[in-house]
């Protein structure tokens, strides 16, 4: 028998996906959609693509609960705590797309704003299921991780015990951004151009230190692009001793052996490699002039960077197969 999912948040364009593959997932029902603004107006009309004829709903925890029997959260951080715990009241098991539950509580109040829900942070998983799977299986509430850190993050961790340092250049198209922010003025500011922003500290490299610790010294400089889906992350590290790109190949196969979702290339990938699929294609090598090891990561950023990676989560949670509904 499926299992009903409430998503809420569903008119923006991570919850509008995640919305579709719970609705034409084999083993899920999608029981409600919920929004904050676009609530009356039927989700076909605001995504005509994802085909989900649902009327979108004022969001009532009691009610919800009634009718579904988990959920994924796709509101921004700050909104999405409050709703996370009315949720977690009531018994349901939630994967949440923001950033509310992913740190601990001093990181998120230096890089976000106070906590809405700080008595839940202790019970979170962090929803990188490539590297904490078994945690994952055992949770009642994942916090889906950022894209930047998706990318960077499977393309960093094989190299944690190498790295003295690391470089992270990642590039993502605007859907990254979410609904509000992709109106006529920014498609004007982006379109035939490419420009870094908060080069002084982005809220995301937050995921990368709790990840990768404190100790290892990581430069993240986020580009946006002229796409509407689409991650890059290229990663340049220098390695604690001299190594070849022999010995790098290896440390990545044998960290992602076996992952669906984790494709090693022979060259670096492109981002319509992976456009509308949850995978990550990963490639690394060793620069000769310098020795540095380069690594780089594609990825979707709506898929793998936020609703296919909570499917993904979701699956774990609720016994199901990883990869269902996601292939």
């Amino acid at each position: 028998m499926a299992v009903r999912v409430a998503v809420a948040g569903a008119s923006g364009f991570a919850g509008a996906l995640a919305a579709h593959l719970v609705h034409r997932h084999p083993e899920l029902e999608l029981a409600a959609v919920t929004a904050r603004t676009d609530a009356g107006r039927r989700l076909d009309d605001l995504y005509p693509r994802y085909r989900v004829g649902m009327e979108l709903e004022s969001l009532d925890a009691d009610e919800l609960a009634e009718r579904a029997e988990a959920a994924i959260v796709a509101y921004p951080h700050g909104a999405a705590a409050p709703v996370v715990l009315a949720l977690r009241e009531r018994g349901l098991p939630v994967v949440d797309l923001s950033a509310d539950f992913r740190l601990d509580l001093e990181r998120y109040e230096r890089y976000y704003r106070p906590h809405e829900a700080p008595e839940l942070i202790g019970d979170a998983v962090y929803g990188l299921t490539e590297l904490h799977r078994d945690a994952i299986r055992d949770a009642d509430l994942v916090a889906a991780p950022g894209c930047y850190p998706t990318a960077a993050l499977l393309a960093l961790a094989p190299l944690r015990e190498l790295a003295r340092d690391a470089v992270v250049d990642a590039k993502s198209g605007v859907s990254g951004a979410g609904r509000e922010a992709t109106g006529t003025t920014h498609f004007v500011s982006v379109d035939e151009n490419v420009s870094p922003y908060a080069v002084e500290g982005h809220r995301h490299r937050a995921e990368l230190e709790r990840e990768l610790g404190d100790g290892l010294p990581v430069t993240f400089t986020p580009h946006l692009l002229p796409l509407d889906q689409g991650l890059l992350a290229s990663c340049y590290v220098t390695p604690s001793r001299e190594v070849t790109g022999a010995e790098v190949r290896d440390l990545f196969r044998a960290a992602y052996e076996g992952e669906r979702f984790v494709e090693l290339t022979d060259s670096p990938p492109g981002v319509r490699d992976v456009r509308d699929t949850n995978i990550c294609r990963l490639h690394a090598t060793v620069e000769p002039a310098t020795g540095r090891v380069l690594a780089f990561a594609a990825i979707d950023n709506l898929w793998k960077g936020a609703a296919g990676q909570a499917i993904q989560d979701l699956n774990l949670m609720l016994g199901l197969d990883e990869t269902a509904g996601l292939e």
